[in-house]
C-alpha cells in the first residue's frame, strides 16, 4: 500500500512534532513568522518549511499584513482527527473511573489510619 503524501494528509502533517507545536501556538491566535520562529527557537526556513506542509493541507492559512506573513489555525481542519478518536473515548472514560474509584479508596484509607493513631 503506497503512503499517502505528507501535503494531503492532516494525520501525516501532524505527526511531525515540530507542526504539532506550530498548531498548538496557533490555537490561541494568529502568529506572524518571525514570533513563530522566536517561540520555537528554530531558522526561519525550518518554520517555514513546516508551515507550508500545514498550509498545504489546511490547516493553517496566511495572510499578508505589509512585510509580515500571518498564519492562523482553521480548526475545522483537525475534524477527521477529532472524529477518528472519538469513538476510543469510551476507553479512557472507563480508565478515569477506575483511577477515581482507586483514588476514593486511597483517601478513605488515609482517613482511617488518621483516626487510629
Amino acid at each position: 500500500m503506497a503512503r499517502a503524501a505528507t501535503t494531503s494528509d492532516v494525520f501525516n502533517a501532524l505527526a511531525e512534532p515540530k507542526r504539532r507545536q506550530l498548531v498548538d501556538l496557533l490555537a490561541s491566535g494568529e502568529r506572524s513568522v518571525t514570533d513563530l520562529v522566536r517561540l520555537l527557537e528554530l531558522t526561519q526556513p525550518a518554520v517555514s518549511k513546516h508551515l507550508r506542509v500545514l498550509r498545504d493541507v489546511g490547516i493553517v492559512h496566511v495572510r499578508d499584513d505589509g512585510r509580515q506573513r500571518l498564519y492562523r489555525l482553521d480548526p475545522l481542519s483537525l475534524r477527521p482527527i477529532h472524529d477518528w478518536v472519538a469513538p476510543y473515548q469510551h476507553l479512557w472514560n472507563r480508565r478515569f473511573e477506575a483511577l477515581d474509584n482507586v483514588l476514593d479508596e486511597l483517601q478513605r484509607q488515609e482517613e482511617r489510619d488518621d483516626g487510629s493513631e
